[in-house]
């Protein structure tokens, strides 16, 4: 077969051979070649599109924005992204073409359709945002059992202090910690610091109570060599100095006097002091937080605590509750506890129904650091493998209803246990709904609270 070289156009067979966008357009935008796969990618026929104009066809919607005039402005190459009437995104390249006389003739443009490619970006962006609801989420569920701060969470009440405790962490804002002795606030504080941005940093606790008053402001600040009798020869660094990039932890802040009170304002508001002795001006970044056992808006009325001072340091408010008030929690720290102790000690021992229904319903006025020590004692000092009722301290067996008068009555121990349970098992039945919410809160199986229930005869 002979090939017709008159009428062949080489340069016109070899551009329409090509499966890709081509256009080829002079200075005054009017397209002077143009592929075959150019029509189908903008839905137009391509001969028709010969001898138009570039910036009439933006008008009619065909593509926006037109690669030609900065081309022509820049004089150099050319990439953005372009819109077809029907909606594709095309990454549209135009090339300047010169003369040997270095005048810009043409502009040769070529592009690929990356509707795809940006609906995968926007598909992994919006998965980056899941993601990220996804492990805020897996942060929470993290909290309601142990963490390395010493947290055990599984009551309702403790979760929301650590969703609080979450959601102020990456945020600079002022935290007060409130609650009685022995409830954890140091804990949570350190959990804050551990889950913010400054977790890089040292967490410095200030214990306000411990450091007696004539000594706070240089243990608090620092001080110079020789500025006062029994002071270091090199001078010291105070504790506010060592919170540099970190967080600094105030505790029981509700112990301060007045006259320190208003030094730690200061230093709170401009984040700058002197040491002891010193005339140098020196500045710290830090967070602050703080925490009492203590009425501060009771001291405050009485004129015991500074109110710019309660005000400053109470931006968020995070109360935890006592022990008493979250009764689901005693049962994952009575076994946490027991292991921890267990594994310290190289011991062996578990509790008896009797024991742990007793720790239970008490009251816990030390909280977490009572049960902490107690449950100490308890495999420190018992004898057998199994800690029974008489392992406990006295003042540690509460009567329940009657039970005082088992003992007149000669009933044996077991009896008496039967008994407590039995008192513990109505009032579970009282105060919930379902077998399987007085299982988590015994502490138990959920059949094990049904075979109990039908033992006692309990409706």
């Amino acid at each position: 077969m002979t090939v017709d070289k008159k009428n062949w156009n080489e340069n016109e067979a070899i551009l329409h051979s090509l499966q890709e966008d081509i256009l080829v357009t002079n200075t005054d935008g009017i397209i002077l070649k143009v592929s075959e796969a150019t029509g189908d990618i903008y839905n137009v026929d391509s001969k028709e599109m010969i001898g138009k104009s570039v910036y009439d066809l933006e008008k009619e919607g065909v593509f926006s924005p037109i690669l030609t005039p900065i081309v022509l402005k820049e004089k150099k190459k050319i990439t953005l992204v372009q819109t077809s009437k029907e909606g594709k995104k095309l990454l549209v390249t135009g090339i300047p073409v010169f003369h040997d006389s270095g005048e810009l003739v043409r502009v040769v443009s070529y592009s690929h359709d990356v509707t795809e490619l940006l609906n995968m970006k926007k598909y992994l962006t919006d998965m980056e945002h899941e993601m990220e609801r996804v492990k805020g989420e897996l942060e929470i569920l993290r909290s309601r059992h142990h963490h390395s701060e010493g947290i055990i969470a599984t009551s309702d009440e403790m979760k929301m202090v650590l969703q609080s405790a979450l959601q102020v962490a990456d945020v600079d804002v002022n935290v007060l910690l409130l609650g009685e002795s022995g409830v954890g606030k140091s804990h949570i504080a350190k959990f804050i610091h551990n889950k913010s941005q400054r977790k890089a940093g040292p967490f410095i606790e200030v214990n306000c109570g411990s450091i007696p008053d004539s000594l706070f402001e240089a243990e608090f600040f620092g001080y110079e060599a020789g500025s006062f009798t029994g002071a270091d020869k090199k001078g010291k660094v105070g504790l506010a100095e060592l919170a540099e990039g970190g967080t600094l932890f105030l505790d029981e802040i509700g112990e301060l006097t007045l006259s320190n009170q208003v030094k730690i304002l200061k230093f709170i508001q401009e984040k700058q002091f002197y040491r002891v002795g010193g005339t140098k001006q020196r500045k710290v970044d830090f967070r602050i937080l703080a925490a009492t056992n203590k009425d501060l808006e009771k001291a405050v009325d009485e004129r015991e605590f500074r109110r710019d001072l309660y005000f400053r340091l109470n931006v968020v408010p995070i109360t935890i509750p006592p022990l008493r008030e979250r009764t689901s929690d005693i049962m994952a720290m009575i076994d946490y506890f027991v292991t921890f102790f267990c594994e310290k000690y190289q011991r062996e021992r578990e509790l008896d129904e009797g024991v742990i229904h007793q720790l239970l319903i008490q009251d816990w006025k030390g909280n977490v650091r009572e049960l902490m020590n107690l449950i100490e004692r308890l495999v420190v000092t018992s004898s057998k493998q199994l800690i029974e009722m008489q392992n406990l301290p006295p003042g540690y067996i509460k009567q329940i209803g009657d039970i005082s008068t088992f003992e007149h009555d000669g009933q044996s121990l077991r009896d008496i246990l039967e008994a407590v349970e039995e008192q513990v098992l109505k009032n579970a039945k009282e105060k919930h709904k379902t077998t399987t919410l007085m299982a988590q809160r015994l502490g138990i199986s959920q059949p094990s609270v049904v075979r109990k229930l039908k033992k006692y005869n309990i409706k």
